[in-house]
């Protein structure tokens, strides 16, 4: 079973992270707090976010900064980052936010229902891509343990299996993730979400193909490697 996501709420002021867990508690996942950009990147070296919601106006690195630490590690760099500023300097301010690498910019106050809306979005993306990795090893695991004092026969019929039952996985993922993007689509949601679900539905293609080509006869494992 995929474990709940981690959410990183980030603001110096301990009020605004409460009002914060307030509103995201109905998403029933991992809402860890940061009061600094430092205690931020500090978090971000060990945990996986879904998502990551950062206050712009912070003393000594505020967010603009912490999102620019964020985007240059390879490990941090495709977290989403939702900015949130109490202060609206006009078109130059929401255009660096965007510039910064945020998928969105809210002024606050803000809407609780729209916030946790924008949030579930990502928690949701980040949720298949995490069975979508898990499929992928659990295949390549399957296959490397195969030939060891298995006949010919036994490896052909436990593979044969194998491949049905993720295929069979795959198919769910695939149907829910092909439902999502509809929903997105259809909702008229923020640009970014929408790239996001195609970027997921890409990477569903790939495994797809990459099952179809270990099909009997195929003999090759590296295609599944290259989708993770």
């Amino acid at each position: 079973m995929v474990q709940k996501a981690k959410i990183l709420l980030v603001d110096d002021r301990p009020e605004n992270l409460l009002a914060l867990e307030a509103i995201l508690s109905a998403l029933d996942q991992t809402l860890v707090r940061a009061s600094s950009g430092e205690e931020a990147l500090k978090a971000l070296l060990t945990d996986d976010f879904a998502v990551i919601l950062l206050d712009v106006q912070m003393p000594g690195m505020d967010g603009f900064e912490t999102a620019a630490h964020i985007k240059r590690r390879e490990r941090t760099r495709d977290i989403p980052i939702i900015f949130l500023t109490a202060i609206n300097h006009g078109p130059h301010h929401t255009f660096r936010g965007y510039a910064a690498g945020a998928v969105d910019y809210i002024s606050k106050p803000f809407d609780p229902w729209v916030l946790r809306a924008k949030v579930s979005v990502f928690v949701e993306l980040y949720m298949k891509n995490c069975q979508l990795r898990e499929q992928a090893s659990l295949l390549r695991l399957q296959l490397e343990g195969n030939g060891n004092g298995k006949d010919a026969g036994g490896e052909a019929k436990e593979s044969a299996g194998l491949l049905a039952e993720l295929s069979g996985r795959l198919a769910a993922v695939e149907e829910q993730a092909e439902a999502l993007t509809k929903q997105l689509n259809d909702e008229s949601t923020d640009a970014a979400a929408v790239a996001t679900a195609a970027h997921l539905e890409r990477k569903l293609t790939g495994l797809r193909r990459a099952l179809d080509a270990l099909e009997p006869g195929t003999g090759s494992t590296s295609s599944v490697s290259s989708q993770n």
